[in-house]
């Protein structure tokens, strides 16, 4: 007997079997781990705030749908968008970062950011094995990349390829709460008009309750929607391994919550359902629980993908919610809103579960300021006809004057719809001067790029050949401390800084300049715009021009804007922005405005420009 060559052959089975084994082990563990990661669902409606719905707590609507999901799921009460308005939160999303941060944040304005350094969180999942989908928002506010090139499918709603292509993450945006739903004609709805709960702002008007009960119909629509997609979800076979999560995009949508920083503009429904064979990602024992953690918008790109077990930059800002990985609860929420479509503004807000404080950056411009897409709301028309008829109260016409306050804080559980300022009460001066230094960090946290005119962030960006987001990290080209110092300054509209608000006028640093003239603006102090008039900064001399009508130089001030206007200057959307602030004094300015030509070489800029001067025209005629 040869036991060389026996051994050999039992060598050479053990080896094949041990192949065999490893092959068996490896293909477990791959496929096993396909099959054991969830699939994810997320069903994203547009522009609905919590209270609109029936499980959380609004006994008019009728949203059986998602009342049943948060029966099956998980309901969190404090869940906040980041950005009142699409286009900034869907920026924010897509890349786990603040549109704030980025420079982001202004509607429409698609800047770029480093494509190199920073990728999109699907970028990530489909490294991870995973097949994505979104159908069909993609506009990111964001150039440089096409939006749709992250997604395995952007074009279509595909259930048989979600199917075969497990395990899968599916973005579904549902567009019947839109605020287009809103707009139109308000006769005729399914709800009945005298049976719904005005807010408090609100006129009590005919118009305005039918605008309510066309909404209600909407909301109802987008709720059978929301009952489709999960019907079809279990027709395939898919819920038991499939994580549903359903949010709106941001609050909203009737006049004065989309695009503000109140609770109804911030505060979203999140509600989360996941099968028993993931229990471990409960975040309570019980179905149908309601869960109090603060969650803020940032959050869920980063807890999406450690629930898929995908790596994780480190340049995302939010805080894992879910799971064997959830971080931290934070105690506060950030937000932010800037420039909406045609009409500037400036604030941020920080709220706990309780408190909203507000900052305004531009408190001498009303919240309420003539936006054309917002306008073709009956509500709103009729709001706004109540307050120039004089027939609305004072709570009802103060958000069509000018905001004079810097400060806003509200009590959101005793006054949810944000009209007692509690700013000035002895009683709330700790929370409140908490909340401003807790806002304070989070804007330096983040690299807060909004403490500049939008035009003069992108000049800026251009002439040192960078991006928005790469300057700001920059203190030598922007440095937010100190930004933050000389709002502080101007924003304080004490008299007693005079002689400081002067000096900053001089400061070589252009930021500094224009808050030293914002400072000025509000003291009414004319020898601070007579100071700046001829200033590199467009934006600056515009401001400057403001400042001299606003204190009685009008000839001055007038023939700054005219000269700005005739040279085409980068400033214009803010130069026809300040002539409807001027009142009554803009109408000298209407046959240059009207004669006027702009480049179509930015078409959103342009067609902003447009929108003004087509309001204008129309006010002034």
């Amino acid at each position: 007997m040869n036991v060389f060559k026996t051994n050999k052959k039992l060598m050479s089975r053990y080896s094949l079997t041990l192949l065999l084994v490893f092959f068996l082990i490896v293909s477990k563990t791959f496929f096993g781990q396909n099959q054991e990661r969830p699939n994810i669902l997320w069903l994203t409606s547009e522009d609905n705030s919590a209270d609109w719905l029936g499980c959380y707590g609004n006994p008019f609507a009728e949203t059986p749908n998602i009342d049943h999901l948060a029966s099956e799921g998980f309901l969190y009460t404090n869940a906040y968008a980041n950005a009142p308005v699409c286009a900034a939160q869907r920026s924010t999303w897509i890349t786990g970062i603040l549109a704030l941060s980025m420079g982001t944040h202004n509607m429409r304005s698609f800047y770029r950011i480093p494509h190199d350094s920073i990728n999109y969180y699907p970028d990530f999942l489909n490294e991870q094995g995973y097949y994505t989908g979104n159908y069909k928002k993609t506009d990111y506010n964001i150039s440089g990349r096409d939006g749709t090139d992250c997604w395995d499918n952007s074009s279509s709603e595909d259930w048989e390829a979600l199917k075969n292509n497990q395990p899968f993450f599916q973005v579904i945006n549902l567009g019947n709460s839109h605020e287009s739903r809103a707009q139109g004609d308000v006769d005729h709805t399914n709800h009945d008009p005298n049976k719904t709960i005005l807010r408090k702002f609100h006129p009590d008007v005919p118009d305005v309750r039918k605008n309510y009960a066309k909404y209600y119909d909407a909301l109802k629509q987008m709720d059978v929607d929301v009952g489709a997609k999960l019907k079809k979800l279990e027709d395939m076979g898919l819920a038991e391994n499939t994580i549903v999560i359903y949010v709106s995009d941001h609050g909203g949508v009737l006049p004065r919550s989309k695009r503000f920083l109140f609770a109804n503009s911030l505060h979203c429904p999140l509600i989360v359902r996941i099968p028993e064979r993931y229990k471990a990602l409960w975040p309570a024992s019980r179905l149908g629980s309601k869960i109090d953690r603060m969650v803020s918008f940032a959050d869920m790109p980063k807890t999406w993908l450690s629930i898929a077990g995908a790596s994780i930059p480190n340049y995302m800002q939010g805080n894992i919610f879910l799971g064997s990985k959830a971080e931290a609860e934070k105690e506060y929420h950030f937000a932010f809103r800037g420039r909406m479509d045609e009409r500037i503004d400036n604030a941020r807000a920080l709220c706990d579960k309780r408190y909203l404080y507000i900052r305004n950056y531009m408190p001498y411009v009303p919240w309420m300021q003539h936006l054309m897409y917002l306008w073709k709301m009956k509500a709103t028309k009729a709001w706004a006809k109540e307050v120039e008829e004089g027939r609305a109260n004072e709570l009802q016409s103060r958000f069509f004057k000018p905001k004079q306050w810097t400060e806003e804080l509200y009590d959101m559980q005793n006054d949810p719809d944000c009209t007692e300022n509690l700013i000035a009460k002895p009683a709330y001066q700790k929370v409140a001067s908490t909340m401003k230094t807790e806002l304070r960090k989070e804007q330096i946290e983040v690299y807060d790029s909004g403490l500049l005119p939008e035009t003069e962030m992108v000049r800026l960006a251009a002439e040192h050949k960078t991006t928005i987001f790469e300057m700001v990290r920059n203190s030598q080209l922007y440095d937010v401390s100190e930004l933050l110092s000389a709002a502080d300054i101007a924003l304080e509209q004490s008299p007693e800084n005079l002689n400081k608000l002067h000096e900053m006028l001089n400061n070589e640093h252009l930021g500094v300049r224009y808050w030293g003239l914002i400072g000025c603006l509000l003291l009414n102090n004319e020898a601070g715009g007579l100071k700046v008039i001829e200033d590199e900064s467009h934006e600056i001399q515009a401001m400057a021009a403001y400042l001299l009508i606003r204190s009685g130089n009008k000839e001055l001030g007038l023939a700054i804007l005219k000269s700005l206007m005739e040279q085409s200057s980068y400033a214009m959307l803010s130069i026809l922005n300040i002539v409807d602030w001027m009142g009554e004094s803009g109408k000298e300015l209407m046959p240059l405005i009207s004669k006027l030509e702009f480049s179509k070489k930015n078409q959103s800029e342009y067609n902003y420009i447009m929108r003004m001067k087509e309001y204008l025209i129309n006010k002034f005629s």
